[in-house]
């Protein structure tokens, strides 16, 4: 079902953001996730010569992740190829202080504190976020089905269908449900 007719409207910004996962053939996984910044307008920009032109990039950054097995992050690398100030793709190499971190609970915490005000980007930060979606689809395919888990999946009551008390989880992980109280 698609979303109701709009009011009349002009399209003024548009942000894109791709995630792809890859299976490496050294057992590690690689994550890439793009985000690009458009307008419809042209507008003054002094560090990009005067003007960014409509259709242009303002934002075009680049963010490739391995992970282990476990979703701990073994390498970081981050490009910032277009950004509205000159001084922006100076923060990238301070990302390969993401080395070491683990992606799932807990995640944009270590990277607010980190990376958070003038210590990082906040696009960068925000692009961790589908990355780390992108890294949960990615190796689903590949990690035991349901039940085959000792530890509680981390996965449980971060969504509703992934609720504790819900079908899903007592039909996929019956060791981790509880049933709804009354």
């Amino acid at each position: 079902m698609p979303l109701s007719p709009p009011a009349k409207r002009k399209l003024l910004h548009t942000r894109q953001i791709i995630c792809q996962g890859f299976q490496r053939e050294d057992g590690l996984w690689d994550i890439e996730g793009r985000m690009t910044d458009t307008k419809t307008y042209d507008f003054a920009n002094e560090d990009r010569g005067g003007t960014i032109r409509a259709g242009e990039a303002l934002h075009h950054m680049l963010v490739r992740i391995t992970i282990d097995d476990h979703m701990v992050i073994t390498d970081a690398e981050v490009v910032m190829e277009e950004t509205p100030f000159a001084i922006c793709p100076s923060i990238a190499p301070s990302f390969k202080g993401m080395i070491g971190m683990q992606l799932g609970p807990g995640l944009r915490m270590e990277l607010g504190a980190k990376f958070g005000g003038v210590a990082g980007c906040t696009h960068i930060v925000e692009l961790m976020g589908p990355i780390t979606t992108t890294a949960f689809q990615t190796m689903a395919g590949k990690r035991p089905p349901g039940g085959a888990t000792k530890t509680r999946p981390p996965i449980i009551d971060r969504c509703h269908a992934m609720a504790e008390d819900g079908p899903v989880v007592a039909r996929l992980w019956p060791q981790f449900a509880k049933p709804k109280e009354k």
